[in-house]
């Protein structure tokens, strides 16, 4: 089963070694919103998924559903 782009976002921010602070710079998505969104409170929107894959050398793929 594919991973959610939510978990693999989570997956990638951890892995990179980035701090929420450094991430909020290179992206220009705040620290409240990446702190709601890696603790779970808030989701992502596409937008903001998008501006964090650019920092952390992703790419986004949206793919039809069975």
């Amino acid at each position: 089963m594919a991973m959610s782009l939510s978990e693999a976002l989570k997956q990638m921010i951890e892995q990179s070694g980035h701090s929420n602070y450094q991430l909020s710079k290179l992206s220009g998505v705040s620290q409240a919103v990446l702190s709601r969104f890696t603790t779970g409170e808030r989701d992502i929107t596409l937008e903001t998924a998008s501006k964090l894959a650019s920092v952390l050398k992703a790419e986004l793929r949206i793919s039809k559903g069975r």
